[in-house]
């Protein structure tokens, strides 16, 4: 028999608001999610400072090559792995700055597998096998807040010297009280009882959202609000290179496409080449030296 408390966990509560949601019209089922659903915005908010918190920990590892690692089962750990999957594309970041990891391993990322989120030393073994240090940055990612899993990373990463992050939607959640920072946006009842993949996701990928991008932004990956560091792996980002050029700017597109041919498709360097009127070598010597932040290199 499991001796796990449902019923304490604000997450598995009953939603009143939704309680009759099987005999409603279509729209109204739609209205009753969309009503409770701007709910989570707002308790996102409530957590911006301990998120600018941990913001400035995984920024400050990633300028001493440290990595930010994601951890999570089911729903969250996917959501971890989508969040990470997307720096690369986006930031133009080595694949291993940030990893997700899932409770059961890639077939768990399509299909649930079997006791896995329960077992806290498959989580040790996992972060082993990327080889996690103290530089690290290890984020927990449970609506519950009490999976085994997550909490057996998080407790291996606290007694190497880690920061430990974590992400829950109960307060009274153990995950709560072993981090070094608690974000947890109080997200209330689900709309379909225990079905933590709809407000409590959604306010895990708000916060992964500004997780990676703040911390891209502190790290010189944001010129303005251009992604200037975005790799052009297919037709759609070669031509936005071309516009965040332009943009940044305020060239025409043929000089865009001659700096950035010139760079090698590196859109900081051809930007700097076109606002600094400097050469390729002379550019990427720049961004070096002001460990390639735009601007800061612009008022050099």
């Amino acid at each position: 028999m499991s001796n796990i408390n449902l019923l304490s966990m604000l997450t598995e509560s009953r939603n009143p608001n939704s309680e009759n949601i099987d005999s409603c019209s279509t729209l109204d089922i739609l209205k009753i999610i969309n009503n409770e659903d701007k709910q989570v915005a707002i308790a996102v908010e409530k957590e911006l400072p301990y998120i600018a918190k941990a913001v400035d920990v995984i920024s400050q590892a990633f300028l001493h090559h440290g990595r930010l690692i994601y951890m999570g089962a089911g729903t969250s750990g996917r959501l971890g792995i989508l969040d990470a999957s997307e720096c690369p594309p986006t930031y133009g970041t080595p694949p291993e700055q940030v990893i997700g990891l899932i409770a059961g391993g890639q077939p768990a990322i399509f299909k649930a597998v079997e006791n896995a989120e329960d077992n806290p030393e498959l989580a040790i073994t996992d972060l082993k096998g990327i080889n996690f240090t103290a530089q690290d940055v290890l984020v927990g990612i449970a609506a519950s807040g009490r999976t085994p899993y997550v909490i057996g990373g998080m407790q291996l990463a606290k007694s190497i010297g880690a920061t430990v992050v974590s992400i829950c939607c109960n307060s009274q959640a153990p995950m709560v009280n072993i981090a070094d920072i608690a974000i947890t946006p109080i997200v209330g009842a689900e709309v379909i009882t225990g079905s933590s993949r709809m407000k409590a996701g959604t306010a895990q990928k708000l916060i992964l959202n500004m997780l990676t991008t703040a911390s891209m932004i502190k790290i010189g990956k944001v010129y303005g609000n251009l992604m200037v560091d975005v790799e052009a792996t297919n037709a759609k980002l070669i031509e936005r290179q071309i516009n965040i050029v332009m943009q940044a700017t305020d060239c025409n597109r043929e000089t865009a496409m001659i700096a950035l041919k010139q760079s090698q498709r590196h859109c900081k360097t051809a930007i700097l080449m076109i606002l600094a009127n400097l050469d390729v070598e002379q550019a990427k010597q720049a961004l070096s030296d002001n460990n390639g932040f735009i601007r800061q290199t612009l008022q050099h």
